[in-house]
């Protein structure tokens, strides 16, 4: 194609493939279904829902650029963008930035045409024109033609006399020249010099923004001279605006108040040793593990009920805070992380609870660098925003835990992004998170603000989206990003540690890599972490105040054995456990016997074992099992009578409601649990028995619910499309637009109009296919499916045979079978259409 294109479809047909891919991975959206043709991608790529979806998406320099030809002329030479950019006096870094930007725009198909006719697309710009119910970022208002039409003629040779124009004889040379005064800086300066003190007061408040101001019935004497001249303009009964030229010439020809041409730096750095970031992430990995383990085994026989409409109850989410010793907020993140992973989810039963997952064993059983792994890759990838638990939704409904509503599609690429800004810096560098957040608001401004769907955010002075607020949805994704990040171990002191490198190393060049992808990075992080782990160890310090020491992370079977036979105390470098009766009690209602806790004992610790701790030991399992509770209602039986006697005797036992039925033997108005709990709290050591009268060993048997995937993220729109894709995508286009705009050769009757289907008789169509079989040559055809949809096609026809053409379709790219009886006619190719 040659010459200047007049549509967008026309410059697409003259991008190469490698510009067509560009833009289908831009805006994937494009791509659903497959444009049958350029001139369906084009169509497509103007529509609102697309083009609001492609400015939300650019950075702020890009935004302006194209607020900046929303207000231009259109078409738009580059020179008078780069004047309205750069304002009269020019700007270095607006000039040396502009290119980039309209090369984006260009890309992203929301700017077309050469250099000397910049066009806008239709749709972006009725986005982005100033308008009454939607200002423009700009701050300017409307062209003088746009505010004074309709005003009478008469009044429009008023305003022209007295700004010293000629009179006119007609509205339209009247509003030319007014214009072209307000545009020529030599005259509007001379005019603006006779203007009174006050006027140009008025105009400087409305200079940057909003245009619009109110007068009464009967205006001052400094706005009169405003209104005579057309420096103010009536946009209503008691409103005034001024006019865009007017307020560009008063700007220095700029358009926005302060462009942003670069991003704002990642500074202030402070540089650290990367080994010290490095093992601080550790032991923070480290904290990360312990903490989710920790929620495992809280929950190991169940956790909380599930509330009616989904999630965790506030009672139930400060409990869970308290056993893990950190804050509701934390907690939220705690829980969230390991629903990620897949490790907790609700039962799904009559009454719904929380509880451990199968994966959970299995994730308890790997290594710790593998586990870190799993909680790495699930939160890096998981839509779900635990910052938010404890708001309220668009009902007003507090937001709990684990429950609906908390995905927030823009959390990966959030997360992803504010990492690859702390990777971009030298290792061990870290900066604060309000530079993180400032870059992040430069590179989505849109989203930032988030402006509802074809709004565009306006601050005081007309400057162009000005930082968003702190709080908006994306800053604070950011905020958690960098926070969560540090207590999972990806980052250690604010910097970016080497496996947190390695975490959103993808191969791809695509922001949302495939969840192989995300795993692969995972597993080669965390085989970096892996030396910076501390090794378990085999044993203990016993102490004679019956504490036991563990000098670091004890492994798993020790731990698993100690965590029964005693309670941590405290944690640390050092973990502390204390030996107490009940402690001691639920060693030995797990199976254990005295002696083989001695034995443990003795055998994990690198010191004696203490004589204070032997003698708990001998004496808890003295009384152990003495009574026994069975379920009748629920019994206690004894072979000690007075022991019996003594029990009946205590005021405590009152609430149990227990009775005599033999000597040995009370019978109570409780169930077998009431009733154990009820003894061991009077000081007993009461042990269940079955219905066979053996001893029930509460060994710690885990709950689980059924096999649980982890929960799906929330995608943000149209997935990245892969590499084949958008290579077969890009195919299919070229050939439907061959299809559609080849060039053909009349076949008796003159050539159909083009886009309209070929209409030949079935004579005609059998015998041009039978030459096409013979010269190899390609042909035009109009078809039908067996649904009735109608399709135009391009084929090189192979064999025609028993009423079918067998053909290579250039539209399909692949060969096919078609019935003649369902093709409407047939035309030859030009000779250079192929």
């Amino acid at each position: 194609m040659t010459g200047t294109p007049r549509t967008l479809a026309e410059e697409l047909r003259t991008r190469t493939d490698r510009g067509l891919v560009g833009l289908l991975r831009a805006r994937p959206d494009l791509l659903n279904p497959v444009p049958g043709d350029v001139t369906q991608l084009a169509t497509r790529a103007g529509t609102r829902a697309s083009v609001v979806r492609a400015v939300e998406r650019l950075d702020r320099f890009a935004l302006q650029t194209a607020e900046a030809l929303a207000v231009a002329p259109d078409p738009c030479p580059y020179d008078t963008l780069d004047a309205l950019m750069g304002g009269d006096a020019g700007d270095p870094a607006v000039a040396a930035e502009l290119p980039r930007a309209v090369a984006e725009l260009r890309a992203q198909a929301l700017v077309w045409g050469p250099d000397d006719r910049l066009r806008l697309v239709r749709t972006a710009r009725e986005l982005l024109t100033p308008s009454p119910a939607h200002p423009s970022p700009t701050g300017l208002g409307p062209t003088v033609a746009e505010a004074m039409a309709g005003m009478s003629p008469g009044r429009l040779q008023e305003i022209i006399a007295a700004a010293g124009l000629p009179t006119t004889h007609d509205p339209v040379t009247a509003v030319a020249a007014l214009t072209g005064l307000f545009a020529d800086r030599v005259r509007m300066a001379a005019l603006l010099d006779t203007a009174p003190a006050e006027s140009v007061a008025v105009l400087d408040k409305l200079l940057w923004g909003p245009p619009y101001g109110a007068v009464t019935d009967r205006p001052a004497p400094h706005l009169q001279w405003l209104l005579d001249r057309g420096l103010l303009i009536p946009a209503g009964a008691r409103n005034v605006v001024l006019p865009r030229e007017a307020a560009l010439h008063l700007r220095g020809g700029r358009a926005h108040h302060t462009p942003e041409p670069v991003p704002p730096a990642l500074s202030p750095a402070t540089e650290r040793d990367p080994q010290l970031v490095d093992n601080a992430a550790a032991s923070q990995a480290f904290t990360a593990l312990a903490t989710v383990e920790e929620l495992l085994k809280e929950w190991d026989l169940g956790g909380p009920a599930v509330l009616r409409a989904g999630g965790m109850s506030v009672r139930d989410l400060k409990r869970t805070a308290t056993a893990l010793d950190t804050t509701e907020q934390l907690a939220a993140f705690w829980l969230e992380l390991a629903y990620a992973a897949g490790l907790i989810a609700s039962d799904g039963e009559a009454d719904e609870r929380f509880a451990a997952t199968p994966a959970a064993e299995e994730w308890l059983q790997l290594p710790d660098h593998a586990r870190w792994a799993e909680l790495a890759a699930g939160w890096l990838a998981a839509t779900r925003a635990p910052g938010i638990v404890g708001t309220a939704d668009a009902k007003g409904r507090a937001l709990a835990a684990l429950g609906p509503h908390l995905d927030r599609s823009p959390a990966p690429e959030i997360r992803r992004r504010a990492l690859a800004l702390l990777a971009a810096l030298p290792p061990g560098t870290a900066v604060p998170a309000s530079a993180v957040l400032a870059r992040l608001r430069w590179e989505r401004p849109l989203r930032s603000g988030a402006p509802a769907a074809g709004q565009l955010p306006a601050d005081g002075d007309g400057a162009t989206a000005a930082p968003g607020p702190a709080d908006d949805l994306r800053s604070r994704l950011a905020q958690w990003t960098l926070a969560e990040a540090e207590l999972l171990g990806v980052t250690g002191r604010g910097a970016l540690s080497t496996h947190g490198r390695t975490l959103i190393d993808s191969p791809s060049d695509s922001t949302a890599p495939t969840p192989a992808e995300t795993t692969a990075a995972a597993s080669r992080a965390a085989a970096l972490l892996a030396p910076l782990l501390p090794e378990p160890v085999d044993h203990v310090l016993l102490q004679a105040d019956l504490t036991a020491v563990a000098p670091g992370p004890l492994r798993r079977p020790l731990a698993e054995a100690l965590g029964v036979l005693a309670d941590i105390e405290s944690k640390g470098g050092a973990t502390v456990y204390r030996f107490t009766p009940g402690s001691v009690r639920r060693a030995l209602d797990a199976g254990r016997s005295a002696a083989e806790l001695q034995e443990f004992l003795a055998a994990h610790s690198r010191t004696p074992v203490p004589q204070p701790l032997a003698y708990l030991i001998d004496d808890v399992a003295r009384k152990h099992g003495q009574l026994r509770i069975g379920a009748a209602a629920a019994y206690v039986r004894c072979d000690d009578d007075a022991l019996l006697s003594e029990i009946l005797a205590d005021r405590r036992a009152a609430a149990l409601r227990l009775r005599r039925l033999a000597p040995t033997v009370l019978a109570a108005q409780t169930s077998p649990d009431q009733l154990l709990d009820g003894l061991r709290a009077m000081g007993y050591a009461p042990a269940a028995e079955s219905a066979a009268g053996d001893v029930l060993i509460a060994r710690a048997d885990s709950y689980r619910t059924p096999p649980r995937t982890a929960p799906a993220p929330v995608p943000d729109g149209p997935p990245s499309p892969d590499p084949t894709l958008l290579a077969a995508a890009v195919r299919a286009i070229r050939a439907g637009d061959l299809a559609a705009t080849a060039e053909r050769k009349p076949v008796q009757a003159p050539a159909p109009a083009p886009g309209a289907f070929p209409r030949t008789t079935s004579a005609e169509t059998l015998a041009t296919m039978q030459a096409a079989v013979l010269t190899n040559s390609a042909l035009w055809i109009g078809y039908v499916n067996a649904d009735g949809a109608a399709s135009q096609r391009v084929i090189a026809p192979v064999r025609v045979e028993g009423g079918f053409v067998t053909a290579y379709d250039h539209t399909s790219d692949e060969v096919r079978t078609y019935p003649l009886h369902r093709i409407t006619g047939v035309a030859e190719l030009a000779d250079d259409s192929v």
